[in-house]
């Protein structure tokens, strides 16, 4: 955790502040290591405090070591901001967006508001470490092994439930601690839905079938998914996917250090367009992963100035969803890095066409 620490403690000199309260629990996992349902930082240049109640003590001393545990008898948040004016904070940096207007009221009736500074901790956690990718690859690496494991399951009459259910014991067979997000397993008519989470349809002969799913080690995310057709393809099926599945390419290859993320998306969504799909790709290029399945940056249309950095992990995931005809997404995950990208996903983009 001392380079998380560093990233704090070097931000809070950068802004001014004398101490920050982290209250969004994944910035408490990132910054501390305790990754439990209530608990809340302190931060201050020579300060490290989490509060938690009696149920995460032991938890808490054991996972964030370099932390001093401070057990509450009533809610943490109103034991740090005691502490804080306990202590005479003057500038303290807060969460706006986790905390509730009940929450503000309560910690301004303590620590006065004009003491109180928001801000926003996710952009800290955009670059990742050495040790955040190796573990975003093994979990990337679940994705591969079970998808493997599932393929021959796909046939003619099984529901969409079943698939999904299958695919996710395969995961936690693996050693996903948890689904990274309610699966996808759209078939037929329901692949042209890009969230199309599974439902008891059953899969039939010429459908496609779009599987998005994601695995969890140690608290980060892995993301991927693959379009099948269940049977021989026909030709407009062939076409959409090779659009789809061209787009993606030209999207892996413009990832780099400097992109802009507007331009990455830009480039892959330009040959859907082109293909005369545009009007059927309505969503983002793809989007960071971490210890959330979606962070920032995004790569979007709307990204403005945002850059990739080295050490960002992103998704690349265009799509071609027709109404009541079916759909296709090809995504992968991928390191950035100076002059490219490390594709973490590695099952096979060529089209399959189960019998």
């Amino acid at each position: 955790m001392s380079a998380q620490y560093e990233k704090i403690t070097t931000w809070l000199q950068q802004q001014a502040l004398s101490a920050v309260l982290v209250s969004k629990r994944i910035n408490v996992r990132y910054f501390s290591g305790f990754a439990g349902s209530a608990g809340v930082l302190v931060v201050s240049p020579t300060t490290r405090k989490l509060f938690v109640d009696f149920r995460y003590v032991e938890q808490a001393r054991q996972t964030a070591p370099e932390f001093e545990t401070v057990k509450c008898k009533a809610n943490p948040l109103d034991a740090a901001v005691e502490y804080l004016r306990e202590q005479g904070f003057a500038q303290i940096g807060f969460e706006a967006e986790d905390l509730t207007v009940a929450d503000f009221r309560r910690i301004t009736s303590v620590v006065g508001e004009n003491q109180w500074v928001p801000f926003v901790l996710d952009s800290l956690r955009e670059v990742k470490s050495a040790e955040e990718i190796a573990k975003i690859e093994t979990a990337a690496r679940i994705l591969d092994q079970a998808f493997a494991k599932i393929l021959p399951q796909i046939r003619p009459g099984i529901a969409e439930y079943s698939l999904a259910a299958n695919l996710e014991y395969e995961m936690r067979q693996l050693g996903s601690e948890r689904t990274g997000f309610a699966t996808i397993v759209a078939s037929g008519p329901r692949s042209a839905l890009p969230h199309g989470v599974a439902a008891d349809r059953l899969l039939a002969t010429g459908d496609l079938v779009v599987f998005d799913f994601g695995a969890v080690f140690d608290g980060y995310h892995s993301d991927m998914t693959r379009t099948v057709c269940l049977g021989p393809a026909s030709d407009r099926q062939r076409q959409v996917y090779q659009t789809v599945l061209s787009a993606q390419m030209a999207g892996l290859a413009a990832v780099r250090a400097g992109a802009l993320c507007r331009e990455v998306d830009g480039t892959a969504r330009g040959i859907i367009t082109e293909a005369g799909y545009g009007d059927y790709f309505g969503h983002g290029l793809g989007h960071s992963v971490g210890l959330a399945i979606h962070e920032n940056p995004r790569l979007s249309p709307l990204a403005g100035e945002a850059r990739l950095e080295a050490g960002m992990v992103v998704t690349v995931e265009p799509g071609i969803y027709l109404p009541e005809w079916g759909g296709v997404r090809i995504e992968d995950l991928v390191v950035v890095t100076a002059d490219g990208c490390r594709i973490l996903s590695h099952t096979t983009k060529q089209l399959l066409e189960l019998t």
